[in-house]
């Protein structure tokens, strides 16, 4: 088995030799300034992991974990101009570098490119990969729609929460698994026994980001404490305290919901102090390992190795150790 780091350079270097026409520039250069904005690689280094652990060769199935990876950052190109955010990783999004429209279209060639890379596999497991990945990309799109719903929305059910999260975070994790599987040569079986274990695992990852967005060191996490808190965004926190509060918990909440001024210092310790005395963040941290233990229930009737699984195992649990 490779190790994670090295299949993640060797996704850097692949993602390093992309190259793109010179003209139009205007719609090229965007792509690839957005690919060199970096990240860890993790879910185009998932399929190559998946389909060492099966057997195949990582370097074969480096034009399908590419296309994971501008698939991926194809939706945060579009999902930068639609939160209208300024910054992507410490760097102006492409909306606001360029302009929206030049946005829209390059992400959309980088979805048409992403096409590409994913059709290089070999034709025998062609449709089965293609399934799988437009089903991935649409999940992702319903994902941030429902997102984007819930802004408008007062009321939200846990259970349309973690759907959401679901479609836009974990089903590419479980995606790139699958496919990675399949290049592998794994079973069907196998491959949709590993897309349950990325899921599980990214419906997981996800909810101990909404912990860490109000309990972790804001310079260990890499990220503002109490920034979910300040806009509203309705997080599983957020949505089992409205869910828990009685009255007087309920109105204090919704007064900080609805309050235009504000010190954002003083609404996130307020709110804060809700969460605590209903026990949400214990509440959340079950639900988040509830989630995982799905996942590792999965891995464990995988048809491979003792010594594999393990490998998976400590994976799952680098990713889900974060600081706090």
């Amino acid at each position: 088995m490779n190790k994670l780091q090295d299949l993640q350079l060797l996704i850097e270097d692949a993602v390093n030799q992309l190259s793109f026409p010179a003209q139009p520039s205007e719609l090229y250069e965007p792509i690839t300034y957005i690919m060199a904005l970096g990240g860890k690689r993790m879910r185009p280094a998932l399929l190559l992991m998946a389909c060492d652990m099966f057997g195949g060769d990582v370097k074969k199935a480096l034009p399908p974990a590419l296309a994971i990876e501008v698939f991926h950052n194809f939706t945060l190109v579009h999902d930068d101009i639609m939160d209208n955010a300024p910054l992507r990783r410490g760097k102006a999004t492409v909306h606001e570098k360029w302009n929206p429209n030049t946005g829209i279209l390059s992400g959309d060639v980088m979805l048409v490119e992403a096409y590409k890379l994913i059709m290089q596999v070999d034709d025998s497991i062609l449709r089965r990969v293609l399934e799988i990945f437009s089903n991935t990309a649409v999940g992702v799109c319903e994902g941030q729609q429902f997102d984007m719903n819930f802004e408008q929305q007062s009321e939200v059910e846990i259970d349309a929460y973690i759907n959401m999260i679901r479609l836009k975070t974990a089903v590419l994790l479980g995606g790139a698994l699958n496919i990675g599987a399949l290049i592998g040569g794994a079973s069907d079986e196998d491959a949709s026994l590993l897309y349950t274990f990325g899921e599980q695992l990214g419906i997981a990852f996800q909810l101990q980001d909404d912990i860490l967005d109000v309990y972790g060191d804001p310079e260990k996490f890499g990220k503002q404490v109490g920034g979910d808190i300040i806009s509203n965004k309705k997080t599983f926190l957020l949505i089992k305290a409205l869910e828990l509060a009685d009255a007087d918990e309920k109105q204090a909440l919704n007064q900080w919901i609805n309050a235009v001024d504000f010190n954002a210092a003083e609404k996130v310790t307020a709110v804060t102090s809700v969460y605590n005395t209903l026990n949400i963040r214990q509440k959340a941290e079950e639900a988040m390992q509830n989630y995982a233990a799905i996942g590792f229930e999965a891995l464990d009737k995988l048809s491979i190795s003792e010594d594999k699984k393990q490998y998976l195992r400590s994976f799952a649990d680098g990713l889900m150790v974060r600081e706090k």
